[in-house]
């Protein structure tokens, strides 16, 4: 008997095209692009999943909108795949998918371990009731991401998880189970997420029955046209059910452009390709072409087979094993991703498509309005955002988003309304503080004008201060306010002597460079333009300055109190404590103006108002001008109790009556605050 070959050897072109897309995957989501590439911003995990593709599109089937932050790009993605599994096969679940291409190594390290496998008989009545899982989970994530526009898939699938290092839009519990379930199911069971859990998968095994699944669509279509009403939950329903009923009876999809042939006259029936199989196809009970759903044209099985009895085929059979025709599956798979990766690039989608109050106005007489860079517009939310302020201007008919390039189309008319007014409506002034001076050091500060075009919303500016923070300059803080062009104010050191021509340099810079942790660049681009420096310097006085940048926050809480009829009735605690003695703890802290403290403060907020007696919470510049949370309460409440709620090791969130939950604290308190008695 020869001897046995090493595993790479035996199916050269699979495990190539595996470690290739496994190593390109981790080469951008590690972060090692941005050391190679310093313009490339952070990689996206959904960027180019197939399967938020095909959920982008049937939500903008069914809703006329794109899910997230979904582009053309996923849905070119989602669609390529889907023609590859008709005309072709499964070629996505053999060469490129990363957990197909983990669970293969985790049956290579069971079998280098000899350890046995639990077998699954395809087919038996134990593998068709785990197949209906997979349709159960296709019908749910489809049937959600429609509903809310929302991908539903991060929150259950494992690459996603593990590729946002479990901090993404997932349910933490449940990603762990899911990851766990891939790791040690998928080493005692070959391919048991691809064969029963995946959703992908399952949509890809429909998709190779797509004449009677056609016809299914078909009647559904007919049905529209005759005037009966049908809903997409239905057909969604009807098409999942259909679907797994063809997959676990019938198994055998035809008209597939690229299959499996056996020789029957080199063939032995040894057995070795069936059980070399990951989905454990019966390989030897078909006659000469092996037509199997669950094929994925991988080639494990020619790798095995000593007499050469395998083989993959065009349209026919062939009779002569060829090693150039066992490369094509791979082959073709590098050419359909890259040509969904070109084409994807070549237009885009609206994220939403929206008119309103179009009855009695003649459309002749509107027009639109584009704008690039939005930054702001970066996903369906805040396209839906952008759209409700857009519905409350008079003129204003529809909008469109692109979210891929940030760009918006807005249908109005110019009888109502100016081209000018309605960029004034759109752009939001905003102000960034670059860093806090001490008003008793630096009493005023200098303030220079310059105009500046393409400034669309608070990320330019706050991208622009950044830049200034990059300099040797004492620069401390900038602001925007609409004209044309867009007036900014830069806030600046009274020893500070600056002129045009440092201005320009800054503001025309292509990119903003940061470093990144780890090392590195981060380059940002940028697309803005000096058009030129006010004459005269103002002055502003150090502590308007500090409450100008200052972004505050307040909350106030209510208490269920006995009422005259002995009822609990819901009262203001500012009201229940009115003529009480009161009191002010305080906590000074610099850090309070991060941006991670501030999206904590209101889950601080809603901790601590529990306890009967605190009153309200905010955080503001202090009489020191020092940012502060203010803590004011009346007893029964004491500034020990407070401090003990701070120091709690778990904070009890209500986010409904019936929802309360124990989480991890999400700020640190080192130092204990003060108390002043409240005055007014």
């Amino acid at each position: 008997m020869s001897k046995r070959k090493s595993f790479p050897v035996r199916n050269l072109p699979k495990y190539i095209m595996q470690w290739t897309a496994l190593a390109a995957i981790l080469f951008f989501l590690t972060g090692l692009a941005g050391l190679v590439f310093p313009e490339m911003e952070k990689a996206d995990p959904e960027a180019y999943c197939p399967m938020g593709g095909l959920q982008a599109f049937c939500t903008y089937l069914v809703r006329g909108s794109l899910p997230c932050s979904m582009t053309t790009m996923q849905i070119v993605m989602g669609l390529a795949l889907a023609a590859t599994v008709i005309f072709l096969g499964k070629l996505f679940c053999s060469y490129l998918c990363p957990i197909g291409t983990v669970e293969d190594l985790l049956t290579e390290a069971r079998r280098a371990l000899r350890i046995k496998a639990i077998k699954i008989k395809s087919f038996g009545v134990a593998d068709r009731i785990l197949r209906v899982i997979k349709y159960g989970l296709l019908f749910l994530i489809f049937y959600m991401t429609c509903s809310s526009s929302e991908l539903f898939c991060k929150k259950i699938d494992p690459y996603y998880a593990v590729a946002t290092g479990f901090q993404g839009e997932i349910i933490l519990w449940l990603s762990i189970v899911i990851v766990a379930l891939v790791i040690v199911l998928g080493f005692f069971i070959d391919r048991f997420w691809c064969r029963y859990i995946c959703p992908l998968g399952a949509a890809s095994n429909s998709l190779k029955f797509y004449l009677p699944l056609g016809l299914v669509l078909l009647v559904f279509w007919v049905l529209s046209l005759l005037g009966v009403s049908v809903h997409w939950v239905w057909i969604l329903a009807t098409f999942c059910l259909v679907a797994y009923l063809l997959e676990a009876f019938h198994s055998k999809p035809k008209f597939q452009a690229i299959h499996l042939v056996r020789d029957e006259q080199l063939c032995n029936k040894c057995g070795l390709c069936s059980k070399r199989c990951p989905y454990q196809v019966s390989i030897g009970s078909f006659g000469s072409r092996v037509d199997s759903v669950d094929c994925t044209l991988c080639g494990d099985c020619i790798g095995v087979c000593a007499r050469k009895a395998l083989n993959f085929s065009v349209c026919k059979p062939v009779k002569k094993a060829s090693c150039l025709r066992r490369m094509l599956p791979a082959f073709l798979a590098i050419i359909l991703l890259v040509a969904a990766f070109c084409f994807g690039n070549q237009f885009e989608l609206p994220t939403i498509d929206e008119t309103w109050n179009m009855e009695n106005v003649d459309e002749s007489k509107l027009e639109k309005m584009e704008m690039s860079g939005l930054r702001t517009i970066k996903c369906f939310g805040s396209s839906m955002a952008f759209k409700a302020r857009m519905e409350k201007v008079p003129g204003v008919y529809g909008v469109k988003t692109y979210v891929g390039k940030h760009r918006i189309v807005v249908l109005y008319d110019p009888a109502k309304i100016s081209e000018e007014k309605l960029q004034q409506l759109i752009f939001v002034p905003s102000r960034f503080r670059v860093s806090s001076p001490n008003p008793y050091e630096i009493p005023s500060l200098k303030v220079y004008t310059i105009r500046v075009e393409k400034m669309y919303d608070k990320f330019d500016l706050n991208y622009l201060g950044l830049q200034m923070r990059n300099t040797d300059k004492k620069i401390y803080g900038v602001e925007s306010e609409f004209d044309c062009p867009v007036r900014v104010r830069v806030f600046a050191d009274p020893s500070e002597q600056l002129d045009k021509e440092w201005f320009k340099e800054i503001v025309n810079r292509e990119s903003l460079d940061m470093p990144v942790h780890g090392g590195g660049v981060k380059k940002t681009p940028m697309n803005l333009e000096f058009v030129r420096m006010e004459e005269g310097v103002d002055s502003v006085a150090t502590t308007e300055f500090l409450e100008k940048m200052f972004d505050g926050f307040y909350a106030t809480y209510n208490g269920r109190y006995d009422g005259a009829d002995g009822q609990k009735v819901v009262r203001k605690r500012a009201e229940q404590y009115a003529g009480k003695k009161q009191f002010i703890y305080e906590l000074a802290d610099t850090n309070y103006q991060k941006p991670i403290v501030r999206r904590a403060l209101p889950f601080l907020s809603n901790h601590i108002s529990r306890e009967e007696g605190i009153i309200s919470m905010k955080l503001t510049l202090n009489k020191e001008y020092v940012p502060a949370l203010q803590i004011r309460y009346a007893a029964p409440a004491t500034a020990e109790k407070i401090w003990s709620l701070l120091q709690e090791e778990m904070w009890t969130i209500t986010y409904k009556v019936d929802d309360v939950r124990q989480e991890k604290p999400r700020l640190v308190f080192r130092k204990e605050g003060v108390t002043f008695p409240v005055t007014e």
